[in-house]
């Protein structure tokens, strides 16, 4: 599909950028640029990855910052609501905001309005429309710079967001905006059973954009965990957060026989990393533990190509937070690598247990350990799963057909 190239600008609220957790992010960026979309992008904060993705080095859409603290460019943020409280709709975003206020008196939401502010004063005037990916804190900021300048906005809901932004302000914010896509069954389930309007939320998964990634470059999987010379390689992807499970996967592999060998590679960041590594030296694997830390894009690929086994042992936190449907499991089937996961969130709408590759209970060392352990040594097994599981990818989670779909609610959008 393709769109006009004289379209109104299109600004893109983000919550933090670039980010290597959220490349699906910056995928559907770029598909929106390929598809003739002139945007902006506006982040409420500032990068903490040391590393970036080559797609972030493709999108040409200039990059804006808020204010990140308000006490940080104070005269910045006065400079916005000198010129936001002269626009035609700041009388209704303030009564917006006091209402919310009194539900949720939290320096958050002070910090969002004095972000909506600069927001609204400083969007170009060429912006048509809003368009805001989470629910939560950058939506609230897009709402109310969308009713101070009277355009409308329109967002994508992704997991936390979904599932930790109470009730009431789900349910307002969908009476506001125009429309919004998530990116699973269960999401989609939950936002639609809040939303004024039927038609309001719609299921649009992320998919990969094969055409931007090499080759899968693996060998077949012939380790089987009985040379401790030649280790299965068990490789895991995600923040070391609470809801990735990683302190599950510690414990299942600290229960695998001990005639069994095995490495685990980690790769990503988190406030969990010092608690995990001295979890594993505590169960006594340890020196079995490779901790990369946030690695670029072809790092991350270079260690799904060198490894036998993906494992991602998601859960629900003890806040609500919980994964929706993680890229990093459609990215290691995309390379032809057999995936063990959990049954929770979306997942089950990626992987059939058993075809596609295998799930397991969340927050269940036990049953994983199980799981874990007839992999390692099942080599053939492991491929069937990984073929099985790649040819899902190509067939079911088209990246095109996701960014085309969001397009098409843009142009509509700018037609009303």
């Amino acid at each position: 599909m393709t769109e006009p190239r004289a379209a109104p600008t299109l600004a893109i609220v983000l919550k933090g950028y670039p980010r290597l957790s959220e490349t699906f992010i910056a995928q559907e960026i770029e598909g929106l640029e390929k598809r003739g979309w002139n945007a902006i992008l506006v982040s409420l904060r500032r990068p903490t990855d040391k590393h970036r993705h080559p797609v972030h080095d493709r999108i040409r859409a200039p990059l804006a910052y808020l204010p990140e603290y308000l006490y940080q460019e104070p005269l910045r943020v006065l400079r916005g609501w000198w010129r936001a409280r002269r626009l035609p709709g700041y009388a209704a975003a303030r009564r917006q905001w006091l209402r919310d206020w009194w539900r949720d008196p939290t320096p958050n939401r002070g910090r969002r309005w004095g972000q909506a502010l600069v927001l609204a004063a400083e969007l170009p005037a060429s912006v048509g429309q809003l368009y805001v990916h989470f629910l939560h804190t950058p939506a609230s900021v897009a709402r109310y710079a969308a009713t101070i300048r009277g355009l409308a906005w329109s967002g994508s809901a992704h997991a936390k967001d979904i599932w930790t932004t109470p009730d009431w302000e789900v349910r307002e914010k969908l009476a506001d905006c125009r429309w919004l896509v998530t990116c699973t069954a269960t999401g989609r389930d939950r936002l639609a059973s809040l939303a004024p309007r039927a038609d309001t939320v719609d299921l649009v998964y992320h998919g990969l954009d094969l055409s931007n990634l090499p080759a899968p470059r693996r060998l077949a999987s012939t380790r089987d965990g009985s040379d401790a010379a030649d280790p299965v390689v068990i490789v895991s992807v995600g923040r070391r957060v609470e809801k990735k499970g990683y302190e599950d996967t510690l414990v299942a592999l600290s229960k695998l026989p001990r005639e069994l060998h095995w490495r685990f590679e980690h790769i990503g960041g988190g406030a969990l990393g010092d608690t995990l590594k001295a979890m594993a030296t505590r169960l006594g694997i340890a020196g079995r533990c490779v901790w990369h830390g946030a690695q670029p894009q072809a790092s991350v690929f270079d260690a799904y190509a060198r490894a036998d086994l993906f494992v991602l042992a998601s859960k629900i936190a003890g806040d609500g937070d919980r994964d929706g449907l993680p890229n990093v499991l459609m990215e290691a089937q995309s390379r032809g690598l057999a995936c063990l996961a959990t049954r929770v969130a979306a997942i089950p709408e990626l992987i059939r247990d058993g075809e596609s590759g295998v799930l397991v209970p969340p927050g269940d060392p036990d049953n994983l350990a199980l799981a874990l352990e007839r992999l390692i040594r099942d080599a053939p097994g492991r491929e069937r799963l990984a073929v099985a599981g790649q040819a899902v990818v190509r067939a079911s989670f088209s990246f095109s057909a996701g960014v085309d779909a969001i397009a098409a609610k843009l142009t509509a959008t700018v037609a009303r």
